[in-house]
């Protein structure tokens, strides 16, 4: 078993794709984001992330086209970084992270990020943050109801990292520390 893929989960706001791109460029590895598919998909449907998913519990082909990446991608060999919300769920021999943080931070990093285009457009935290909840209790529910599985739950991961005080580089080269090991086999469980 090629032991040379890393999924990138966690919370809204935690970092994820920020995080997964500066490691893919540290690695020199590949990067794919279910994000962007989603955003697309979102795009071609005409509405936000969050309408998006409230589609998905009705409409069947949204998860489909998504799973259907997230298969592909799985089959390839070349040493790649994942960053999508099941990554650790459709590709289970990958180095499996999840990053945490609080919803005060998340709503502050989304405030400031213009790039989050296809997010519901909000004018405070507070606002983010009902936002953030909402969408992660559509998407728990759904993931349970479709594929049996808890996306919070730690021990579907190899580390645990809360994002909230650290910088990028902090976060990535504990990352790289902790994955080196896992390929070696000498990695034990860390939920910092």
């Amino acid at each position: 078993m090629l032991r040379n893929k890393i999924s990138i989960t966690g919370e809204i706001g935690s970092g994820k794709t920020t995080v997964a791109i500066a490691l893919s460029k540290k690695m020199d590895m590949e990067y794919f984001s279910t994000g962007n598919f989603q955003r697309e998909l979102a795009k071609q449907y005409g509405v936000n992330t969050l309408e998006l998913n409230y589609i998905a519990n009705k409409d069947t082909k949204i998860d489909a086209t998504i799973d259907g990446k997230l298969i592909e991608i799985n089959k390839q060999d070349l040493p790649y970084v994942l960053d999508s919300r099941l990554a650790w769920h459709f590709v289970p021999n990958s180095f499996k992270v999840y990053l945490q943080v609080e919803p005060e931070i998340a709503a502050t990093r989304i405030l400031g990020d213009f790039m989050r285009t296809s997010d519901p457009h909000q004018k405070n935290k507070e606002e983010i943050i009902v936002n953030i909840n909402e969408r992660r209790r559509v998407e728990d529910e759904r993931f349970q109801k479709v594929y049996h599985v808890h996306c919070h739950d730690y021990n579907n991961y190899d580390l645990v990292i809360n994002t909230g005080e650290m910088s990028v580089s902090e976060i990535t080269d504990t990352i790289v520390d902790s994955y080196n090991l896992w390929k070696e086999g000498i990695y034990e469980k860390n939920y910092s």
